[in-house]
């Protein structure tokens, strides 16, 4: 156990890929789970294994959620595997992206029939529910905590084996009906497919990727503390391989946005507070706050220097984004920003899943509030508002969500035969908390 724990990261990461690409090749099982914590090569490990799939002869699907997930795969597959012909399944007005376009590789329709032979066939899990013929040896479903057990019925019969990748603390599915009525069921459509998967065959093997290679070592292990509780994982740079250096002045001391900027650069998380008040869901105070802080760090052009570039590279504006847990809070940071924000990305936890950037300004779900609603309260959205920074998270929020938390303890029904979700919402937000405590700018 102490060998384990002291191989370097990369060691320790490409043994759990070992194994599971063992566990495919063996056939011994009809579906393989990976569980990944944020930034652990989910994309990569789903490459390689449709690369090997392919080369060992077996035709595979590829199963994503959403289209820009589809054609990210279909980028770094044909990067990887030039000579493979690639099928992207669409919609008959999907209109193929730079990434698709770029590979002569990679033939677009919209039906399988007109993909020729191609050895890897990629698609959403929406579009491949239309599909009503054709049976392939394997599939690869990707973002699978992200999938809807629903989702997988209806494309279950598409494949005999299936490599399932996805991470277990991003948000759960969703739907905007009421669902109570399935509620205990094993089959439940808004469990994921992960869960009810497992649920019928608990025998199928999981791994779990252990190391995260976007979070440094200042995030990795409070998020694995606040969001993986039971299966953790550690950062796989050190603490002197990345830093964040501001190369332009500051406006002059006692300029609130600017000692937030210099606490986040230094420690990798700022947590920015405004004054105790309860406001309205679009609180405008706190989204200048956030657009104030994403100009000034364009303003303090700041260099990221990591084990990609040791020279230190830029931070421009396509890699920073700010996050919020709501449409309308999106729209009004955005209003704030204006033009000189161009380039900034913002957009709702929902939309950030999966992306990645160097800095990132969340508005926390809980700021200004007067209750804590399951929505506000639920883990997966706070966990990937704090997991998408290579360098510095900077958290806004009203004081008081501690004192908040402690008057709206959980009051949610427990439902026979419904596997409790660890950690909740609420202890993961006291344990953010806390860490950020310790990083409010002065």
């Amino acid at each position: 156990m102490l060998a384990e724990l002291a191989a370097p990261p990369a060691v320790e990461a490409e043994r759990v890929i070992t194994a599971v690409l063992a566990d495919l090749r063996s056939g011994d099982h009809r579906g393989v789970v990976v569980d990944s914590p944020p930034g652990a090569g989910k994309s990569t490990l789903v490459v390689r294994a449709a690369v090997e799939l392919a080369a060992a002869g077996e035709p595979l699907i590829v199963v994503a959620q959403t289209n820009e997930q589809v054609d990210d795969l279909i980028d770094r597959l044909a990067r990887k595997a030039p000579e493979l012909p690639i099928g992207r399944l669409s919609a008959t007005d999907y209109q193929p992206t730079d990434r698709v376009k770029g590979h002569e590789t990679v033939r677009v329709a919209a039906k399988v029939a007109d993909l020729g032979g191609a050895a890897v066939i990629i698609g959403t899990a929406a579009k491949w529910a239309t599909v009503a013929e054709g049976v392939w040896p394997w599939a690869i479903v990707d973002e699978a905590y992200q999938m809807r057990s629903d989702a997988l019925l209806r494309v279950a019969g598409r494949f005999e084996r299936a490599l399932f990748v996805g991470d277990p603390g991003q948000l759960d599915p969703f739907s905007t009906v009421e669902t109570a009525r399935w509620t205990g069921l094993t089959w439940d459509p808004m469990q994921s497919a992960v869960a009810t998967l497992l649920r019928h065959n608990p025998e199928l093997p999981v791994h779990r990727l252990p190391v995260s290679w976007r979070l440094p070592a200042t995030a990795a292990p409070v998020v694995a503390a606040a969001f993986y509780p039971f299966t953790g994982f550690r950062a796989g740079t050190g603490r002197a391989d990345r830093a964040l250096a501001l190369t332009e002045p500051g406006p002059g001391s006692g300029d609130p946005y600017d000692a937030t900027v210099e606490v986040a650069a230094a420690a990798g998380w700022a947590l920015h507070e405004l004054p105790a008040r309860h406001t309205p869901r679009t609180d405008s105070d706190a989204a200048a706050a956030c657009a104030a802080l994403a100009l000034r760090f364009l303003d303090r052009k700041p260099v990221g220097f990591d084990e990609q570039a040791p020279g230190g590279v830029p931070v421009t504006a396509d890699r920073i984004a700010v996050g919020a847990a709501h449409r309308d809070q999106v729209a009004a940071i955005r209003q704030h920003l204006g033009a000189a924000g161009a380039g900034i990305t913002v957009d709702t936890a929902n939309r950030l899943q999966g992306r990645e950037y160097d800095v990132t300004i969340v508005l926390h779900p809980l700021s200004g509030r007067r209750d804590a609603t399951a929505f506000h309260l639920e883990s997966g959205r706070l966990c990937v508002l704090a997991s998408r920074h290579r360098h510095a998270c900077v958290v806004v929020a009203r004081a008081g969500i501690t004192e908040l938390l402690d008057a709206h303890p959980s009051t949610e029904r427990v439902h026979l035969d419904v596997p409790v979700k660890f950690p909740d919402g609420w202890e993961a937000n006291h344990t953010m908390l806390a860490h950020l405590a310790a990083h409010r700018a002065r």
